[in-house]
């Protein structure tokens, strides 16, 4: 967390020394439009519209990535819950004959309920 304090401090020193070494006043035209100010106020006011530019062309990807990932995330939830219950039945079919109430039961969680009854 130091590192990052510290980045920080000499990010905003080398923008205090650009703003203090560019301030001649310019004019930027855009069709009718008229801004008059100094050259660093300019460019930060530029690399922060690229900023957002980029930020807002980014976003629909990033929105789209999210859903893909949360519909992924269900999708290996059910997948482990059906491994499980094949772990199960493997286990289970090796302990006891296979009949169609014990899968049944497996298809259910409820195995180790079918084990205490076989063995009582």
């Amino acid at each position: 967390m130091i590192i990052l304090f510290i980045f920080g401090l000499v990010i905003g020193a080398v923008a205090v020394i650009f703003a203090l070494q560019n301030i001649d006043v310019i004019t930027i035209t855009f069709f009718s439009w008229h801004m008059t100010g100094s050259l660093a106020l300019i460019l930060i006011l530029a690399i922060i519209v690229g900023i957002i530019i980029t930020v807002l062309l980014l976003l629909p990807g990033s929105v789209a990535n999210y859903f893909k990932y949360k519909s992924l995330e269900k999708e290996n939830k059910k997948l482990e819950e059906e491994l499980r219950k094949q772990k199960e039945l493997t286990v289970f079919a090796k302990i006891t004959p296979l009949d169609a109430e014990a899968v049944a039961r497996i298809d259910h969680g409820s195995m180790a309920e079918g084990r205490d009854e076989q063995i009582s």
